[in-house]
């Protein structure tokens, strides 16, 4: 590596960690979930915003140099991402690299979960080097509702915003079609083949058109992708066990670092369906609007009057939000259910009312752990057979998750497997998931015979 820059300061947490205008820059931005996040470049693309999704999961050896092991898994990953990418572009580009040209992309989240503090670490990291002290980091955050204020003009801002959510929600109906139709394909590969196809042609449609939001060219793409991709189902095939996963979103939703689990699944005879990206989405909009109205409940007990004109506003704007997204959302999954039985996604309503009727967990405690149990609960409510929770190592959230689902689903004899990651190949993962599978087989022949009878 390069040579080592001076001591860096916690100073720079404040003025290079924060909302970059992105305008002319080359936004850098880490793999999560392959359809996702090359729909969210293109997004970023379409207000000339050069974004690039970086090759994930090559340097994770230096991502682990620059860490001591305790910190969570995709923080390594996405550390070793950027200074992987920076490297080789240090290397094409030679004497003529320049830090700033770059900005590197990193959200971030309030709570006790450490991804919060992931950019500050990186920031601390990215500063040990000369050539890469000066590129910032920018973010959006689950604080604002992933507001994109401050890294656009105010007049793209909102429109970006609008876009963003839209391509996440196509890009999780794209995922669910390539799960539905991937296992019962009638020649192996052509559904990834013509998947990828797709998802190029929709990039492209984003980045040409999405300034003007072309929600309705997006949507006719979509169901002829949908619709297509159909025909690839050989009709005979019977119905395979459907396997809900669960989990922390990164690790779930990265295919390297869950060392493809979706595919082993299916390798041992699945339908596999993963939770999405927009229901976490659809969850932060949500909790604000919960967190609003409680807020507008105690300034009137308290006689605050006023304040009301204010709280009011701050929560109505939350409530259109919200029903902006849950239209929006439902648009894009009524285009592709004309086509295909795709698993609809789960509302966010629902999930806190199988918590609040089972007692479990509460919304008022929040983390992932919330969407992965209520998720859960609404998988084995839709007759799914069987839970696979994936998580990083150590990670708390999960956690508590795998404490509260692995008896209960015991009790109702559900199978259910922890999956937890760290990058290490561990010997039995292949046994458990095969004999996973066998009981899920198991669960799905009882079914149907209890049908039967």
């Amino acid at each position: 590596m390069a040579q080592i820059a001076t001591h860096p300061s916690f100073q720079r947490f404040h003025t290079q960690v924060k909302k970059f205008n992105l305008s002319g820059k080359t936004l850098l931005i880490p793999e999560m979930v392959p359809f996702g996040s090359q729909l969210l470049a293109s997004s970023f693309r379409a207000f000339d915003v050069d974004a690039v999704v970086m090759e994930t999961y090559k340097g994770l050896a230096l991502g682990k140099e620059f860490t001591s092991g305790k910190e969570c898994f995709p923080c390594q990953i996405t550390l070793g991402d950027i200074l992987h990418h920076l490297k080789k572009e240090k290397e094409r580009l030679g004497a003529t690299f320049s830090p700033d040209r770059f900005v590197y992309f990193l959200p971030e989240a309030e709570g006790p979960c450490r991804f919060g503090m992931y950019n500050k670490l990186q920031r601390l990291v990215l500063d040990q080097f000369a050539e890469y002290h000066d590129i910032p980091i920018s973010y959006i955050s689950t604080d604002d509702g992933y507001s994109t204020n401050g890294i656009l003009p105010p007049n793209q801002a909102q429109r970006l915003r609008k876009l963003g959510y839209v391509a996440t929600i196509i890009a999780d109906v794209l995922d669910r079609t390539v799960w539905r139709v991937r296992p019962y394909e009638y020649r192996p590969g052509i559904t990834d083949e013509f998947m990828a196809s797709g998802l190029n042609n929709m990039s492209r449609l984003i980045e040409t058109h999405g300034a003007s939001l072309p929600f309705t060219k997006a949507y006719d793409l979509l169901e002829d992708i949908v619709s297509t991709a159909r025909g690839f189902i050989e009709q005979e095939k019977p119905r395979c066990p459907r396997i809900g996963i669960v989990g922390e979103i990164y690790l779930r939703s990265h295919p390297d670092s869950n060392q493809n689990i979706v595919r082993q699944l299916e390798g041992f005879g699945a339908e596999v369906i993963d939770a999405s990206i927009g229901e976490w989405v659809n969850f932060i909009t949500y909790d604000k609007v919960r967190k609003a109205g409680r807020k507008w409940r105690e300034t009137l007990i308290s006689g605050r009057f006023f304040m009301l004109k204010s709280v009011s506003r701050d929560w109505m704007g939350l409530c259109v939000e919200q029903f902006y997204q849950v239209w929006r959302q439902k648009q894009v999954y009524r285009r592709a259910l004309r086509h295909l039985d795709i698993q609809p996604d789960h509302g966010i309503g629902v999930i806190e009312k199988r918590l609040n009727n089972n007692r479990l967990f509460s919304f008022d405690i929040g983390t992932e752990a919330a969407l992965s149990i209520g998720g859960a609960l609404e998988y084995i409510h839709e007759g799914f057979n069987g839970i696979v929770n994936v998580f990083p190592f150590t990670c708390m959230p999960s956690t508590v998750c795998s404490a509260i689902l692995k008896p209960l689903l015991d009790e109702k004899r559900i199978p259910y497997l922890d999956a937890p990651y760290d990058g290490t190949f561990q010997p039995n993962r292949e046994s458990a998931l095969r004999t996973f599978m066998y009981q899920a087989k198991q669960h799905l022949e009882q079914r149907q015979k209890q049908k039967t009878n």
